[in-house]
């Protein structure tokens, strides 16, 4: 693991640890009838979130919707208003084009002064505000800095700003921490950072260490070295903020991207700020943890926008490009990967694979395939993917091949042993063959026997169960001191070294579509 990987799981950590002491957080936001979302549910369980997606799924109409969250300290009734930040246009001629209003309504979920409150927009003739029934209710407020994609190349900015040399300007020199927070992104080493100001514009100045009297203003500046220093000097000060970026890799190196990520992800930690970006980028995705990585994505049929319910790495890293060598398995849960990590062991010696040419994707659940597949089918990724489902969800094959047929690719599920969940045939295969596992469990085959029979009683007499064979299963791994994951490994390779009648058709499947995309 490389030194930033380790540092980011760091923080990772200490974020996480601190989110249940923080007082302020906005929790959940939810959209209905505004650009084209109809109804859009984004909760925020990490205090740094980034929003990614295809262009034209919403990712900025969430992040502006943020915006209208809270009263700010010192700003105008109306900056962050929803009037605002979703202006419509409106022409009093008659069939001219205007704007279509709908009865829009952007509700906030917060932690406010460690209560939970509730508050919603609604426009109707106008922007109104309601508290969801409660009485004497006020917007929270909180300090707020929300930056969108804004270089100096406007020409009307550019004359404005050249207008400060003119008069009368206060000049100031930046604090130590952003100069600290500068060298750990940039290569550039600054002796000072300063910025002169008048008439609410201001212009950043650089000096270089050991340089002489080279300094510049950001007219001479990179666009990422002015994003950087820009964003560093408005969020430096601030504590327990909202911090909202759009576009947040623009003018960004890979490295720099990450390196951002990570200093962006300490100072929410050490000052308390919750951060929300959007970003294209795989390199920011892969800089925040899974729960912090809202995948934001549009319909085809429909045009509804919608989070991906189970998001996973292994779809991320296809759609944005970082795995166009390797094989990706989708599965429903970690079961079903370690049945399919045992078929892998003995596949991989007989075809030559390595271990890094395929990645296992899991954790969703069997209803969401054929969202996955159409996503892929969108992404045209299908080609790079095999799909294994359960053994009891092959009532689900003809409409995800009919899902992929719509995008061109003839998509053939594999499935799991058994008709029933893994758990179940893995519990029928230990029950018939317990000489197969005794000495992999520590176990005699009469022990195997006896600890299966004393869990089938127990489970028996417990409250009603809901997955029997999974509840049997986990409870066996748990008497043995293995996983269920470690167990259906191992099952799944003897069985297919042994090339069993209940996995034999997988196997066959399997070689076969493996075959077929080295061929690709």
């Amino acid at each position: 693991m490389s030194l930033i990987a380790e540092q980011l799981e760091e923080v990772w950590e200490a974020l996480r640890a601190s989110d249940d002491q923080r007082r302020h957080s906005l929790q959940e936001i939810r959209i209905r009838n505004l650009r084209g979302i109809r109804d859009l549910r984004v909760p925020f369980n990490y205090p740094v979130c980034v929003l990614a997606g295809p262009n034209g799924c919403g990712k900025s109409t969430v992040l502006f919707a943020c915006a209208c969250a809270y009263r700010v300290p010192g700003r105008g009734p109306k900056e962050f208003a929803p009037s605002n930040l979703f202006p419509n246009f409106r022409d009093r001629l008659a069939g001219a084009l205007s704007d279509a209003t709908e009865r829009t309504e952007l509700e906030f979920h917060y932690l406010h002064e460690g209560e939970r409150l509730a508050m919603a927009w609604k426009r109707g003739k106008s922007w109104d505000r309601s508290f969801m029934g409660r009485k004497g209710g006020r917007q929270p407020e909180r300090s707020l800095y929300l930056r969108t994609l804004a270089n100096l190349t406007n020409p009307s900015e550019v004359r404005g700003i050249l207008q400060i040399g003119r008069k009368q300007y206060q000049s100031e020199t930046l604090t130590s921490n952003l100069l600290i927070f500068a060298h750990r992104i940039l290569r550039q080493r600054y002796q000072k950072l300063s910025v002169i100001s008048a008439q609410a514009r201001d212009l950043l100045f650089a000096e270089i260490e050991g340089s002489g009297d080279i300094r510049y203003s950001e007219f001479h500046m990179s666009s990422g070295e002015r994003t950087i220093l820009r964003m560093s000097k408005d969020i430096s000060h601030l504590e327990d903020a909202l911090i909202l970026i759009d576009e947040v890799d623009t003018g960004l190196h890979p490295y720099t991207q990450q390196q951002f990520m990570l200093e962006l992800q300490r100072i929410a930690l050490r000052q308390r700020l919750q951060i929300i970006v959007a970003s294209h980028s795989p390199v920011i995705l892969d800089s925040v943890p899974p729960e912090g990585r809202k995948f934001l994505d549009r319909d085809e049929q429909t045009a509804a926008v919608r989070l991906m319910p189970a998001y996973r790495d292994i779809f991320q890293k296809s759609l944005y490009g970082q795995s166009r060598d390797q094989l990706s398995i989708l599965c429903e849960d970690a079961v079903a990967e370690g049945v399919l990590l045992g078929v892998l062991d003995v596949l991989q010696s007989r075809l030559g694979l390595r271990r890094e040419d395929f990645v296992i994707g899991r954790n969703t659940g069997r209803d969401e395939f054929p969202s996955h597949v159409r996503t892929l089918g969108k992404f045209g990724k299908l080609r790079d993917f095999i799909v294994v489902l359960d053994g009891d969800s092959r009532h689900m094959e003809a409409a995800i091949k009919k899902i992929a047929e719509e995008y061109g690719h003839s998509l053939q599920p594999l499935f799991l042993p058994g008709t029933t969940p893994p758990e179940g045939w893995i519990w029928k295969v230990l029950q018939q063959n317990p000489q197969d596992y005794a000495a992999w469990l520590g176990l005699t085959p009469l022990d195997v026997g006896r600890k299966m029979r004393d869990v089938a009683r127990m489970m028996e007499g417990a409250v009603r169960q809901q997955h029997p064979a999974k509840d049997n299963l986990e409870a066996f791994a748990s008497e043995v001191g293995r996983s269920t994951s470690e167990i259906a490994r191992i099952v799944g390779k003897h069985e297919t070294e042994g090339r069993r009648e209940g996995i034999a058709e997988l196997l066959v499947q399997l070689e076969e579509q493996i075959g077929a995309w080295r061929h690709l």
